[in-house]
C-alpha cells in the first residue's frame, strides 16, 4: 500500500510538471505570425559560400599565397588540415554576377536561383562555434552541439501544434545527391523530440514503397477491422494510463490514431501524377523521380498546401575536402532549379507570403585549400567563422543581402548572425518569442536557443 501511495504521489508531481509544459505550449503564438509554416532545405556537409554566394574579387590575384596571420588569427582547424605546412588562398574558379533589381551577387553555378534573386534574402554573415559535422549539424538543428535536445521542428510542433489532423505537423524528407555520393550520414535524432514527449518527433517519409513504414494494412486486414483493433487497443492503453500515469501512453494512443488517418491521407499526398506539366517544368525533370531533391521539393509544396507546419528536407553530399570542382556542379544542379521552382510555385499559389523557405548547411568552407591546390581543382575544409544561407517568404525582406564577411570570406565583417540568432528569428516569424518557448527538464526550463539568441531585425520585412 505504501509503495503504491508513494508511486501515486510521484505520478501526480510528474503530471503537474507535464501539464505546466502543456500550458506553456498553449500560450503561443505570442504575437501575430508572419509565417504559418517552414520548409527548411538543409544542405548537409557544408556548402562552400565562396563558390556559391560570397563574391570575393580581392583574392583573385592571391592564388596560392598564404593567408595572412592577421586574418587567420586563432582559428581552430580540423584534424584534416592540422598537419598542412601552409594554408594557401584558393579563389573560386566560378564567376559571379549581379542579378535582379536587388543586384544580388550569385555564382554562375546558380542560374535558376539568379532568376529569383529579388525573392530571396541572402545572409552572408552566419557563424557557428562548431567545426565538425556532427556537432555543427546537431547545433543548427537543436540549438546544442551535444545530442539529446529537441530539434527545431519538434519545438515548433510543441509550441504551435498542427493545422492538419490527418498528417503529422513535422515531416522529414531525405534526398540522395544526383552524383550518388551522399558523404555524411544523417541520424534520426536530428529530427527527434529529445526530452519533449515523443509525439513531437519528425515523421520521416520514404521514397520507395510505402511513404511511411507499415502504412498499408497487411493482407486480410480491412480498414474496418483495423478500426476495431485500434478502438480495443485504445481502451486497454487508456486503462493502463489511468493506473500508471505514463504520458508516453497518451502519445502512443495519439500516434496510433494519426497512423490510421495517414493511411487515408498519405497516398493522395504522395501521388504527383495529376500535377500539370507546367509544374514539372518548374521543378525540373528530376521531380518525376522519387527520392530526388526536386521530387522532395514538389512534395514539400504539397505538404505545405495541406498545412503541415514544419517540413525538413535534407540533401547530402556537400562535404568537399577534395575534388570540389568535380562535385559541387552536380550538387548545384540537384538543388538550383528545384529550390527556385519551389519559390515560384509557392508565390504563384499565394503561399510564399506565409511560408518561410530556408536554404543552407551547418557551416561553410575555408578560403584556403585542403590538399593539392590547382586553379581548376581544389578542396576546402570546414569553416564556421562565417558562411552564407538564404531565406525567402514568410516575413523576410525580399531581394535583400544581410551582413558581410571580410575580403577573404574568412571572418564576419558586419552584422554577424549566430546560429541561435537564426533560430530565434525563425521562431519570431512564426509568432513565437524564443525566450518564452520553454520546457521543464532536469530542474530547469530549457529552450531552443539555450541562454542566447537575438531576433535579426535587419532581415524582417
Amino acid at each position: 500500500m505504501l509503495a503504491r501511495a508513494g508511486y501515486g504521489l510521484g505520478t501526480a508531481a510528474l503530471g503537474a510538471l507535464l501539464s505546466a509544459g502543456a500550458r506553456a505550449a498553449n500560450v503561443f503564438p505570442n504575437f501575430t505570425p508572419r509565417a504559418k509554416r517552414v520548409i527548411f532545405l538543409f544542405q548537409s556537409g557544408g556548402p562552400s559560400h565562396l563558390d556559391l554566394f560570397d563574391h570575393k574579387p580581392a583574392i583573385r590575384e592571391m592564388f596560392d599565397k598564404d593567408i595572412p596571420p592577421s586574418v587567420f588569427g586563432g582559428q581552430r582547424v580540423t584534424g584534416m588540415v592540422a598537419h598542412q605546412d601552409r594554408f594557401p588562398i584558393c579563389p573560386t574558379m566560378y564567376t559571379f554576377g549581379q542579378h535582379g533589381q536587388s543586384g544580388q551577387w550569385l555564382s554562375s553555378l546558380l542560374p535558376h536561383t539568379a532568376k529569383v534573386a529579388d525573392e530571396i534574402c541572402v545572409v552572408r554573415s552566419m557563424h557557428t562555434e562548431a567545426i565538425n559535422h556532427d556537432p555543427a549539424i546537431t547545433f543548427i538543428q537543436t540549438g546544442s552541439q551535444l545530442p539529446g535536445r529537441p530539434c527545431l521542428g519538434s519545438w515548433v510542433d510543441y509550441g504551435l501544434g498542427s493545422e492538419n489532423q490527418n498528417l503529422p505537423a513535422f515531416v522529414v524528407l531525405n534526398s540522395l545527391p544526383g552524383n550518388g555520393q551522399p558523404d555524411q550520414g544523417l541520424l534520426s535524432r536530428l529530427w527527434g523530440a529529445g526530452f519533449l514527449p515523443s509525439r513531437y518527433q519528425g515523421v520521416q517519409f520514404r521514397s520507395a514503397g510505402d511513404a511511411v513504414l507499415h502504412l498499408s494494412n497487411p493482407p486480410g486486414v480491412t480498414r474496418e477491422s483495423r478500426r476495431a483493433m485500434l478502438d480495443g487497443l485504445a481502451s486497454l492503453n487508456g486503462r493502463l494510463h489511468e493506473r500508471v500515469g505514463d504520458p508516453e501512453i497518451e502519445t502512443r494512443i495519439a500516434q496510433y490514431e494519426m497512423a490510421y488517418r495517414m493511411q487515408a491521407s498519405v497516398p493522395d499526398l504522395v501521388d504527383t501524377s495529376k500535377e500539370p506539366e507546367s509544374v514539372f517544368k518548374l521543378y525540373g525533370e528530376d521531380a518525376r523521380k522519387p527520392g530526388t531533391f526536386a521530387a522532395n521539393c514538389l512534395l514539400a509544396r504539397r505538404l505545405a498546401e495541406r498545412n503541415v507546419r514544419f517540413i525538413q528536407l535534407y540533401h547530402r553530399g556537400w562535404d568537399h575536402h577534395g575534388g570540389l570542382t568535380e562535385k559541387i556542379p552536380a550538387l548545384a544542379r540537384d538543388t538550383d532549379q528545384p529550390a527556385a521552382g519551389l519559390i515560384l510555385d509557392l508565390k504563384q499559389r499565394g503561399m510564399l507570403k506565409d511560408t518561410l523557405v530556408i536554404w543552407g548547411g551547418e557551416f561553410g568552407r575555408t578560403v584556403y585549400a585542403q590538399g593539392t591546390l590547382k586553379r581548376d581543382n581544389y578542396g576546402r575544409d570546414h569553416h564556421g567563422r562565417v558562411f552564407s544561407l538564404w531565406m525567402a517568404g514568410g516575413g523576410v525582406k525580399a531581394g535583400h543581402s544581410h551582413g558581410s564577411s571580410d575580403e577573404f570570406g574568412f571572418n564576419v565583417a558586419e552584422d554577424g548572425v549566430h546560429v541561435h540568432d537564426l533560430q530565434a528569428t525563425i521562431l519570431h516569424l512564426l509568432g513565437v518569442d524564443h525566450e518564452k518557448l520553454t520546457y521543464p527538464f532536469q530542474g530547469r526550463q530549457f529552450r531552443l536557443t539555450d541562454v542566447s539568441g537575438h531576433v535579426v531585425r535587419g532581415i524582417l520585412a
